[in-house]
């Protein structure tokens, strides 16, 4: 009996190599090679029946805008570019337990209230589980449909037998199309169900939630060419110990890749957080050294984020650096600047950077805060509650403009705050509001002083 032929592909990029090689000529990874059978030849040459193509002028194709259908949670709404694309296709990662499954339960629950017939395909949950989580979040109409199955091609006929508007796939790496002999969750079975419920959505015009699981390193598992096949890629991020939440898009071909939703998790559900500055900002202390308040912005929303730092002197020959939710490497080219440009002797301390709540941001204007929490912690002389500051701070210890200054200091005047620090090249070109002090930064010496 003839031995089945196997096939090697990379997890990362999808190449295939009829051996294994320790990097991919592709994407240039190591050690991302698995084997697994090759897939099986099946009759017709993969046609698959659209019928043929013919090209169009581009003059003649309508340029109407298509209808979108809202999700119902206005804070999805904004990530997805003002709601669900009929046709598309969107997949959903984040860690287990994020919430994944109950945001889209959520989304089902709106639409069968405004009668857009949808189907819930799981294959991870049975039906009575499904209920049981569907009762914690309130009652549903009748226009929802729960399928537990895993073959695809049963699925396919259900969907056009059906014909829904929307579909929900609970999750990608559960379900297998049967001419593929791999297992659930390889590469070539997560690959050629994403291609089939591609063509399902483009063809039917029906909207497609995929649930992507990820692997340790936060990535989606399974092939990277899965995130270039689906239309839009949304990850869930946040401890999922905390009450908190935030949705990104870091692809989308409908909408921008920058705005962000923040949800709370609560007993029935995920809530949509209106005003998240406010919510970030609770149970800030009260003259303590180390604290500050920057501003942020996510796509078109500011959002005021605090910055804690902790210097202490070291017990050890090299010091202790810790970043959380910021980048580590900026954090430590911001100490070597304190220590080239201001003499502070941080080489002989430990220090300590947070932002509060678990957020994770990797913008140039956190800078000046990151600065100045540290210059505050070291010299241990609080920073004023009601004083703003944001700015990008360079390697000669200039204080450099950021975008979108405007709406963060009126962000800042419209939450209370009295003063703000900002790069001095953005106080003539903002228009004064009379709630805020505004006070020009121009170097990390300045902001000493006026520390």
């Amino acid at each position: 009996m003839a031995k089945a032929k196997n096939i090697f592909f990379c997890q990362n990029c999808g190449y295939e190599s009829s051996k294994w090689l320790g990097q991919c000529p592709g994407c240039r990874e190591w050690n991302t090679f698995v084997e697994e059978a090759a897939p099986k030849k099946t009759p017709g040459g993969g046609k698959t029946g659209i019928g043929r193509a013919e090209p169009v002028r581009l003059t003649e194709v309508s340029a109407d805008r298509e209808e979108r259908i809202p999700a119902g949670l206005a804070e999805l709404d904004r990530v997805l570019g003002g709601g669900i694309v009929r046709g598309s296709l969107v997949l959903v990662g984040g860690d287990p337990g994020i919430g994944k499954s109950t945001i889209l339960l959520q989304v089902c629950k709106s639409l069968t209230e405004r009668s857009v017939k949808t189907v819930y395909v799981s294959g991870e949950e049975s039906l009575q589980q499904i209920r049981m989580r569907a009762d914690r979040l309130g009652t549903f109409a009748g226009n929802l449909y729960l399928l537990c199955e895993t073959d695809l091609e049963t699925i396919e006929e259900t969907l056009l037998r059906m014909k829904p508007e929307v579909v929900v796939i609970d999750s990608i790496q559960t379900m297998f199309r049967p001419e593929v002999s791999s297992a659930p969750g390889s590469v070539s079975q997560v690959r050629e169900a994403t291609a089939l419920l591609m063509q399902l959505a483009k063809r039917e015009g029906i909207a497609i939630f995929i649930v992507g699981h990820v692997t340790k390193e936060g990535v989606v598992a399974g092939p990277r060419v899965l995130e270039h096949m689906v239309d839009t890629v949304l990850y869930f991020e946040g401890d999922r110990h905390a009450s908190y939440r935030v949705l990104r898009a870091v692809k989308n071909r409908f909408g921008s890749t920058n705005e962000i939703g923040v949800f709370e998790m609560r007993s029935d559900g995920l809530a949509e957080v209106e005003n998240p500055s406010e919510y970030m900002l609770g149970g800030r202390p009260e003259g303590s050294s180390g604290s500050v308040v920057s501003c942020a912005v996510e796509g078109t929303r500011p959002i005021m984020i605090e910055v804690q730092a902790l210097v202490c002197k070291t017990g050890f020959q090299i010091p202790r650096r810790t970043a959380a939710g910021l980048d580590y490497n900026r954090v430590n080219l911001l100490i070597a600047v304190l220590e080239k440009k201001l003499g502070l002797k941080l080489g002989t301390c430990d220090a300590y950077i947070n932002l509060a709540g678990g957020m994770r941001l990797n913008e140039p204007s956190m800078d000046l805060a990151v600065t100045a929490a540290i210059i505050s912690s070291y010299t241990n002389k609080p920073i004023p509650e009601d004083t703003l500051i944001f700015g990008e701070v360079g390697l000669t210890g200039e204080v450099r403009s950021v975008t979108h200054a405007e709406n963060r200091v009126r962000e800042g005047a419209r939450l209370g705050f009295k003063k703000c620090m900002l790069p001095e090249t953005h106080v003539k070109s903002i228009k004064q509001v009379e709630e805020i002090e505004l006070i020009p930064i121009r170097n990390v010496y300045d902001l000493y002083q006026k520390i």
